[in-house]
C-alpha cells in the first residue's frame, strides 16, 4: 500500500496530547483500555486530565457526562464492540438525551482485533447509533481526517461517536483539504461509477478506482467520513452524474452507510444501480482484518469486481 501513514489510534492520540496540553479542560477517562488506545503518553504527562474507571463501560459513559455537565470536554475512550453494546443505554440517556457533548471514541473498530472473532468485532455500531437521536457519527479515513475530525470536535456542541482501528492506513489528502464534519470529501473525481465508503476502507475503494481507470472506467471516491450528519447533496450528485453507486463500510450491511445511502435515493424517487460492500448477515469469517476484507470483497481487486458487475448489469 503506497503512502502509508500511521495507526488512526496513533494520530487521535498524539493530537489529543497536544490538545490537552494547551487546554487543561480536556479529559481522558478510560476503561483498562489506555494501551490499547495509545494514551499512556496523556495519562503519563497529565495525569489530572486522566480518568481510569477499570473495565466498566457503563461507568466510563456516565461518568464521561457528569464531567461533560461541569464543563470539561471529555473523551470517553474504549474498545469500540464493548462500548456501543455494553453502555448503549448510557450512550442513550446519559449522553445523547441529556445533550451532553461527550466523544465517545470507539478504538479497535470493525474487525480490527481479527482472529479475536465475532465477540471483538463491532459491527453493529453505526446502525445502533444512528437509531439514537442527538449523536454524531464519524468514522475518518485517514490521519488528516483524524487530526482535523479532533480540532473539529473540540469545538462542536453535540455528543459524537468517533471510530478508529487499529493499523496503519494510507494517506488519502493533501494537508490543503478542508474538512467539515457533515462534509464528504471528493478523493477522486470520476463520471462512470462512484464508490461512497466510510473510515478505513475508503483506500480501498480508491484503490479499485485506480485499478478500473487502467481499464479506462472512471470512478469518482468519495470519503464520507460523516454518517450523522450525512452529506445528502454529495450522495444526491454522484447518483445524478455517474451510472452507479457501491457503499464500502466495515460494518454490517445492514443499518450502516449502504441502507442510509439507499433510504434516501429511494425517498427521493432517484433509481440507480447501487451495491452494499460490507459484512454480510451470517457467521462472520474468521482470519486477519486484512484476511477478512479481502474475503467480502472490500479489497482493490473486489471492489473493481463489483463496479465491472454493477455497471455490466446497467448495460
Amino acid at each position: 500500500m503506497t503512502n502509508l501513514g500511521q495507526p488512526n489510534q496513533q494520530i487521535f492520540a498524539d493530537t489529543l496530547l497536544e490538545m490537552g496540553l494547551k487546554d487543561r479542560d480536556i479529559l481522558i477517562v478510560t476503561s483498562d483500555s489506555r494501551g490499547s488506545g495509545k494514551l499512556v503518553a496523556f495519562g503519563e504527562q497529565l495525569p489530572e486530565q486522566t480518568v481510569e474507571v477499570g473495565i466498566a463501560e457503563q461507568n466510563l459513559v456516565g461518568i464521561s457526562a457528569g464531567l461533560a455537565a461541569a464543563g470539561k470536554k471529555v473523551f470517553a475512550v474504549s474498545p469500540a464492540c464493548f462500548l456501543t453494546m455494553r453502555s448503549l443505554e448510557q450512550i442513550k440517556n446519559d449522553v445523547a438525551y441529556s445533550d451532553r457533548p461527550v466523544c465517545v471514541v470507539g478504538i479497535s473498530a470493525g474487525l480490527s482485533y481479527g482472529m479475536l472473532g465475532s465477540t471483538h468485532h463491532s459491527l453493529h455500531d453505526y446502525a445502533v447509533l444512528r437509531c439514537i437521536n442527538n449523536i454524531d457519527i464519524i468514522a475518518p479515513a485517514d490521519n488528516f481526517e483524524t487530526r482535523e475530525a479532533l480540532k473539529a470536535i473540540i469545538e462542536h456542541p453535540r455528543p459524537v461517536y468517533l471510530r478508529f482501528g487499529k493499523k496503519p492506513v494510507r494517506n488519502l489528502h493533501p494537508e490543503s483539504t478542508q474538512f467539515e464534519i457533515g462534509k464528504a470529501i471528493t478523493i477522486r473525481e470520476g463520471k462512470d461509477l462512484t464508490f461512497i465508503a466510510i473510515g478505513e476502507p475508503t483506500s480501498r475503494a480508491l484503490a479499485a478506482a485506480e485499478i478500473l481507470e487502467k481499464e479506462g472506467v472512471f470512478c469518482r471516491v468519495i470519503s464520507m467520513h460523516t454518517l450523522r450528519p450525512f452529506d445528502t447533496d454529495a450522495l444526491l450528485s454522484a447518483a445524478k452524474e455517474t451510472k452507479g453507486i457501491i457503499t464500502v463500510e466495515e460494518h454490517s450491511v445492514h443499518g450502516g452507510l449502504g441502507e442510509a445511502c439507499a433510504g434516501i435515493l429511494m425517498q427521493r424517487g432517484i433509481h440507480v444501480p447501487l451495491k452494499i460492500v460490507g459484512i454480510p448477515d451470517e457467521y462472520t469469517y474468521n482470519g486477519d482484518q486484512y484476511d477478512i476484507f479481502d474475503h467480502y470483497g472490500i479489497s482493490g481487486d473486489g471492489l473493481a469486481e463489483s463496479a465491472r458487475t454493477l455497471l455490466g448489469e446497467r448495460v
